[in-house]
């Protein structure tokens, strides 16, 4: 990401925002809008999708308006402009002229990648909004909340996740309605659970935690509560699964004699997570994890199809993780 000079117009000048996590492209592009019109409040909003523009499209769309000397133009979508467009285009981000601003989004992909590296052939500004990947997602509530003007500890900003899922901007949305109601601006995990009571104290990964620990009675408890509460059968086998692999992964990785960060980058946690996984690895083995994992898939099958019975399927999932590392646990 190529920072922006301060104090350097908007007009007369290109903002290029690439990448698919979508949230953080807005939020870009809405700084940009706030940008050029603080410096020119008469000029024109056009946005455009990309694919609806043709020749005579483009030009109006960076051209005056009746109204205006200046015009703040938008264009997404870029890897879905017609290919007869791109030198037109290019020109356009060659010399925009000092009464526009220009703002292209690009949401990656191989698609339009021609026009895309021709454009950084002409050195505008740049942000990159990389996917936010699911174990950057805590690191991304902590950053959030601090944006905000509030704290998080690592540990808060997972069960927040956990709580809430792993869409960006149920999270963002999620810190925003915890700050406004708490007078010290700090995420706690009892504030998480107050909020998000039956998302939060009953979710698919609670349910997945107790069986990986063998805890049966507090794994079908919550995993009843969790069906008559509405969350899907799907979310559950996810969960096992996820938590299985990330164990799996654990036991094939704990020797290579890598640093922290970069095991928990190999196995696709959070670094503190690694403490739960070495934790869990003392009772499983690998053959175990494997066997457990096949047993979630052939669950997963029946919840969505195979068999008549949902919660009966997790049920007894539930009780194969557990008795798979139970055997472990013998050996």
């Amino acid at each position: 990401m190529l920072s922006r000079v301060q104090n350097q117009s908007r007009f007369g000048a290109v903002l290029l925002v690439t990448g698919p996590e979508s949230l953080l492209a807005e939020r870009a592009v809405g700084d940009f809008l706030q940008q050029a019109l603080a410096e020119r409040p008469e000029a024109a909003v056009v946005r455009v999708e990309a694919i609806d523009l043709d020749a005579g499209g483009l030009a109006e769309a960076a051209g005056a308006s009746l109204f205006s000397t200046a015009t703040i133009a938008v264009v997404n979508g870029l890897a879905e402009l017609p290919a007869d467009l791109n030198s037109q285009l290019l020109s356009l981000a060659a010399d925009p002229g000092e009464d526009l601003a220009l703002a292209l989004v690009h949401g990656g992909g191989v698609k339009g990648k021609g026009l895309l590296d021709g454009l950084k052939k002409l050195r505008p500004e740049v942000i990159d909004c990389p996917s936010i990947k699911p174990w950057e997602l805590g690191q991304f509530v902590v950053a959030e909340t601090r944006r905000m003007g509030g704290k998080a500890t690592p540990a808060v900003a997972e069960a927040l996740v956990q709580a809430v899922g792993t869409n960006t901007r149920a999270l963002a949305g999620a810190v925003r309605q915890l700050l406004d109601d708490s007078p010290d601006q700090v995420l706690t995990e009892a504030t998480i659970h107050r909020y998000f009571a039956g998302r939060a104290e009953v979710t698919s990964f609670a349910v997945a935690d107790d069986a990986l620990n063998g805890r049966a009675e507090q794994a079908l408890g919550k995993l009843r509560w969790a069906i008559v509460t509405g969350v899907a059968p799907v979310l559950v086998t996810s969960a096992l699964s996820s938590n299985l692999r990330s164990l799996g992964k654990y036991l094939d990785g704990r020797d290579a004699r890598l640093r922290e960060a970069d095991l928990a980058r190999n196995i696709g946690v959070p670094p503190w997570k690694l403490k739960d996984l070495a934790r869990l690895s003392r009772d499983w083995t690998t053959p175990a994890v494997a066997k457990a994992i096949q047993a979630v898939a052939v669950a997963d099958a029946q919840i969505k199809g195979a068999g008549s019975d949902p919660g009966f399927a997790l049920e007894q999932v539930v009780l194969a993780v557990i008795e798979q590392r139970r055997n472990a646990s013998r050996r």
